[in-house]
């Protein structure tokens, strides 16, 4: 009788401590999906309090002056910070003709809204353009100009940058040609996308963004980890992966931090037009990644400079697809949040390429441990 007690207590016991256990974890769960949420309420309330204006109603809330850099050559090399010089990462790797290319698109970047503007690029590259190969060449510098743009701008999502076309206009006198270069929309009615046609549906959408965008600049940490955590959590809890392929502007920051929908260069740019916003060093990266089903596809996420050392974080594979109601633990939230070399390319390879047969750009070196 004695033993079989003994025994009765036991089981007792263990279903005690397995009880506590499932406790536990619900309620680490619930405070994990509590705080994930809040931050997602937090944002949207304020951004319900702000104005189109930029004035508060019934809200402390006002968006922060927001200063727009001028992306000239000069300033780019000499006049930014660090931390503002990586919005610029791609640009660095550019030879001068694409250069001028970029610049032209900066320097036009308000225009352009416009759809339909010619940029006039003039008579720059007659030297190339009159060599047996300088249209090839000038295309290929062209290329290298856009991808990099794109992925230095994510802000940039009105454009559909395939529109737009790079023209050559040759004028012969005598044994003498001059070659005047423009970009324009080609054969296209304009170059920008069709989810925003118009001068006055971008500015609106530029600044539904920019309320997002202004919670962060006003709630800014002085703890650099702090403010990628912050905003990490925020892309992760708020976002659907869209199985579909089907929604508008999943591959651009309007679908991400607007509609809440996107795919992973969606998650990837809104990370870095959101890090661009707190002055944290950020790039776009993009390969191929193997997830766990064994399936290799194209993908893309960012590297974040933390400390002097740049680090991989993956906010797609971080916000996985829930069936139902279900949590994300914090096991699966940060399972690619700050990881080094040598566990985030387990499974994740960069390939320095935007395009097929497109410039091989430079990616940050990674830190080779986890942060």
């Amino acid at each position: 009788m004695k033993m079989k007690s003994k025994i009765t207590s036991f089981i007792m016991c263990l279903m005690t401590i397995f009880m506590i256990a499932i406790v536990v974890f619900l309620a680490i769960i619930i405070y994990n999906e509590f705080i994930g949420n809040n931050i997602v309420n937090e944002v949207q309330e304020f951004v319900s309090n702000i104005t189109i204006s930029g004035t508060q109603s019934n809200s402390n809330a006002q968006i922060p002056e927001i200063v727009e850099l001028e992306k000239n050559e000069t300033e780019i090399n000499e006049n930014i910070s660090e931390s503002n010089k990586a919005n610029f990462y791609y640009y660095n790797q550019l030879d001068d003709y694409s250069k001028i290319i970029y610049n032209a698109i900066i320097e036009n970047k308000e225009n352009m809204k416009l759809g339909n503007y010619v940029i006039d690029l003039g008579t720059q590259f007659s030297q190339l353009l009159s060599e047996p190969n300088g249209e090839q060449l000038l295309g290929q510098y062209y290329q290298a100009a856009i991808e990099s743009y794109k992925y230095d701008n994510p802000d940039v999502f009105y454009i559909e940058f395939s529109k737009l076309c790079l023209n050559i206009e040759t004028t012969t006198r005598g044994f003498k040609k001059t070659y005047k270069t423009f970009i324009n929309s080609g054969n296209n009615q304009n170059y920008l996308t069709n989810e925003f046609p118009s001068k006055e549906r971008i500015d609106s959408a530029i600044n539904e963004v920019d309320k997002i965008r202004a919670y962060f600049i006003q709630n800014k940490q002085s703890d650099i980890y702090e403010n990628i955590k912050l905003i990490h959590n925020y892309l992760v809890e708020s976002i659907e992966y869209d199985q579909s392929i089907s929604e508008p502007d999943i591959y651009d920051i309007y679908g991400a931090l607007i509609n809440k929908k996107s795919v992973c260069e969606g998650y990837a740019k809104a990370f870095k037009y959101l890090m661009d916003s707190v002055d944290i060093s950020c790039v776009i990266v993009t390969g191929e990644a193997t997830n766990s089903d064994g399936k290799t596809e194209s993908h893309a996420w960012n590297y974040v400079k933390l400390n002097g050392s740049w680090y991989a974080i993956d906010c797609t594979w971080d916000d996985p697809i829930l069936i139902g109601t279900g949590f994300l633990t914090n096991s699966t939230k940060y399972e690619y949040f700050l990881k080094g070399e040598n566990e985030f390319n387990e499974n994740h390879i960069p390939n320095g390429q935007f395009t097929e047969n497109g410039k091989i750009f430079q990616f940050p070196t990674l830190s080779q441990n986890n942060y």
